[in-house]
């Protein structure tokens, strides 16, 4: 067998790789990107039950990862041939991911005994562990885009729950607070209780982003 003939099938894979480049797996990137926001949930819980320095040092670890993991996937999405379905709903699950991510980051920094010195009371791990619910029922239908998208309806709706019951609980704790008469106690944790609020809203968007795109996939 000739060199030529040899070298053939490499040279015309080449050719082919320039014309049409390999399109990147955006839905294995996806569900590594919603594993960490289920990680970063995970640790925001841990902090509410702690509140060491340690495990708060591993919630702003966790959103430097999830900057990697967004930088990452925009930067192969901007560069991407193709891509397995449309870019503006790749691109919004990008963001509203790494979002809730940036979130727990800001309730621990928020906290922090230098902003607001502030402990963790009922409510707030009540609702970090609602956060957690909805932001691996996520991160479980992300991960099924790739293999059974339809499943992920239901992982949808479990996390729609967990964001209803975490909107129940911000109630039930802002009618508590303010019957306290610290304004200053009330005005530095209603700040906290509004953060996991914002977390809650953010995970609600990036729950209809998946929605949208199981309706598209199926």
């Amino acid at each position: 067998m000739s060199d030529a003939s040899t070298a053939s099938p490499s040279f015309t894979r080449r050719i082919l790789h320039r014309v049409f480049p390999r399109v990147p797996n955006f839905f294995a990137l996806l569900a590594e990107q919603s594993a960490q926001v289920g990680l970063s949930a995970g640790l925001l819980v841990e902090y509410m039950g702690s509140g060491t320095p340690e495990v708060a040092k591993r919630v702003i670890d966790a959103e430097h990862e999830g900057d990697r993991l967004k930088v990452r996937n925009l930067t192969l999405l901007n560069e991407a041939f193709s891509t397995p379905i449309d870019r503006e709903d790749l691109h919004r699950a990008i963001i509203n991911l790494d979002e809730i991510i940036n979130s727990c980051k800001t309730v621990v920094a928020e906290m922090d005994t230098n902003v607001l010195a502030l402990k963790a009371d009922k409510y707030c791990l009540e609702m970090a562990v609602y956060l957690k619910e909805g932001a691996e029922a996520v991160a479980a239908g992300y991960g099924r885009l790739g293999s059974d998208p339809k499943l992920g309806r239901a992982d949808a709706d479990k996390s729609d729950q967990a964001v209803r019951k975490l909107t129940r609980t911000h109630r039930r704790a802002l009618a508590e607070l303010f019957n306290d008469n610290d304004f200053h106690h009330i005005f530095r944790r209603k700040e906290i209780y509004n953060q996991l609020l914002g977390a809650a809203d953010r995970l609600n968007v990036c729950n209809s982003t998946l929605l949208d795109i199981v309706v598209k996939l199926c």
